[in-house]
């Protein structure tokens, strides 16, 4: 399973980015292969508007079945929902602490958006 964590860094010891669409980087970790890699969201960082919707194609393109964040707003929410992508929210520490919670089964998908657009 991939999963795609929000973070502030380009690393696992990077703190999970409470933003999905402006966040600094996705980090893509296999959960089968504990394989990751970091994908940069500079693009989306400085949006005017459009960053949600944006970055949430991108992480359908990376081909990522979950998301973890720390909030996901309804733009982001429904786009991730279209491309079959599970969220998960309310996702602090580091990466590495979110894979563990993830493997654990100390995470649960989201059925809606916990932030209004725009949030910053």
């Amino acid at each position: 399973m991939k999963l795609c964590i929000t973070s502030q860094g380009d690393t696992l010891d990077a703190a999970v980015d409470p933003r999905f669409g402006r966040a600094a980087f996705f980090i893509v970790y296999d959960t089968e292969t504990d394989e990751w890699r970091a994908v940069d969201n500079a693009q989306n960082l400085q949006a005017a508007s459009g960053a949600g919707v944006q970055a949430g194609q991108n992480v359908a393109n990376l081909e990522a079945d979950v998301v973890l964040t720390g909030h996901c707003g309804p733009k982001a929410f429904r786009t991730l929902g279209a491309a079959g992508v599970r969220i998960i929210v309310g996702v602090e520490g580091t990466v590495a602490d979110a894979v563990a919670q993830f493997k654990a089964g100390n995470l649960n998908p989201t059925e809606a958006p916990d932030v209004q657009g725009h949030w910053m």
